[in-house]
């Protein structure tokens, strides 16, 4: 029997649809009008959803929502007919799985040149995105540096609000790193490669920050000249970090308010209403919670913000991570005189991990700067340290081993003083400025006495 030719398989449209279904990516295909005239077997087996239930329905409607996660170019009103698009899609199967794709759509055309419909493949790409997401749990996300458990479950985090659009709220301590995190969720989104804005809220004058928010329209005040976008704006379709978010004025917590609750605004002096798609994360080393109860800031806003939170640690209480950092520090180091500094020895690591760090990851690098510009060799040690890191050489006990501090014990010692850390230090047998580390490590233990 002969070989059938190429012709005599494609004279047979049932060959075509053969040849298809054995593609190892799902293909999809529908007109102008969004209405689904093919489904490949991947497909099916991708979705859950059987290819007789899916033809000539709306791609939109079809598989419970759109396939493309709302971001072809199919999804206005006024559709823009690119030829070619590329993009990650977080879908739920039929069977309610959650799944991660990667899809490329393209425009078909035909003999004329006219488009006639989108013809899109994608493949589930879910394991290797996982595989992908525990190497960045090791590694961390935009040189968010740590492995201490506490950081492995902020970079979960990370990856676990980046699919979605709800309000995120960072608070934590000064120089945890509280922008690099929200940097982090904007890289890891949908909304990646669109703008991320900062601002710090406490570092304009009240006067100045409607405006550097909202913008103004011209001659909205003295020396208004011109219309000018303010950062809601420019962060369209990104994402906008509100920095020092508890420094907001009260009156801007109300305009900040109905955003989030609308997504519109107006400018200063303005009377028309501005909509804007803008992801908003925040961040605070202040405890809002209280700041509520002082009347400094609005429950209904904090409520509003504070959809998803997280925490960043403070180095105290993950100081595995800081021969990580140092090490970081040292890489990133400028070569000066064809020479830096290439590690930083166990004594001064000693050194390092038994300070208090009040400044944080911030204060570490600044350290390790001017440790940097000390040393003459090529390894750190520790009298190349900043003078308030030295002094602890000094403070340690000369008396031996020191006993090993705990939650209970510590709690104890407190309860039985009455809360006086020098007496309680001293029923521990321990130095004071001993006990004032340990209690900065473990802050919970002075908030449960």
């Amino acid at each position: 029997m002969n070989a059938p030719t190429i012709d005599n398989i494609f004279s047979n449209p049932n060959n075509l649809v053969r040849i298809l279904d054995n593609m190892k990516d799902g293909i999809i295909a529908h007109d102008l009008n969004r209405r689904i005239f093919y489904f490949n077997k991947k497909a099916e087996e991708i979705t859950g959803y059987p290819r007789e239930n899916i033809i000539g329905k709306d791609c939109h409607d079809a598989l419970g929502g759109p396939l493309c996660g709302s971001r072809c170019s199919f999804c206005g009103d006024q559709p823009i007919f690119l030829d070619t698009a590329e993009y990650p899609v977080n879908i739920v199967t039929r069977e309610g799985e959650p799944r991660r794709l990667e899809m490329t759509a393209t425009m078909m055309r035909d003999e004329n040149d006219h488009e006639f419909g989108v013809l899109a493949t994608f493949r589930d790409v879910t394991d290797l995105f996982e595989l992908r997401v525990k190497a960045k749990e090791m590694t961390g996300f935009s040189n968010i540096i740590g492995c201490d458990s506490k950081m492995i479950e902020v970079f979960r985090q990370i990856r676990d609000v980046s699919s979605y659009d709800y309000p995120v709220h960072i608070f934590g301590d000064t120089g945890t790193g509280k922008e690099l995190v929200a940097n982090a969720i904007h890289n890891e989104s949908l909304r990646a490669g669109n703008p991320f804005v900062p601002i710090n809220c406490g570092a304009l004058p009240e006067g100045l920050i409607e405006s550097e928010l909202f913008g103004h329209v011209k001659g909205a005040f003295s020396g208004a000249i011109r219309e000018k976008k303010g950062r809601f704006e420019l962060a369209t379709k990104g994402t906008i970090f509100l920095d020092e978010i508890a420094e907001l004025p009260k009156m801007l917590q109300v305009k900040l308010l109905r955003f989030l609750q609308e997504g519109t605004f107006e400018k200063v002096g303005g009377e028309k209403t501005v909509s804007v798609d803008v992801r908003v994360v925040s961040a605070t080393n202040k405890d809002l919670k209280e700041e509520v109860r002082k009347g400094n800031f609005r429950e209904d806003l904090y409520y509003r913000l504070n959809v998803i939170p997280i925490h960043i640690p403070p180095i105290r209480q993950r100081k595995s991570d800081i021969p990580l950092l140092v090490d970081h520090f040292l890489f990133k180091a400028p070569v000066i005189k064809g020479q830096r500094p290439v590690r930083i020895s166990r004594e001064a690591i000693n050194i390092l991990q038994d300070y208090h760090w009040p400044g944080n990851v911030r204060e570490l690098q600044n350290a390790i700067q001017f440790a940097i510009v000390r040393c003459k060799g090529k390894v750190i040690r520790p009298d190349d340290l900043p003078l308030e890191l030295k002094k602890i050489i000094s403070e340690k006990p000369k008396r031996g081993p020191v006993r090993k501090l705990n939650e209970e014990s510590v709690r104890e010692a407190l309860i039985k003083t009455g809360g006086n850390k020098a007496r309680a230090a001293k029923v521990l047998s321990v130095g004071r400025a001993t006990l004032y580390r340990f209690l900065g490590d473990h802050p919970e233990v002075l908030k449960e006495n």
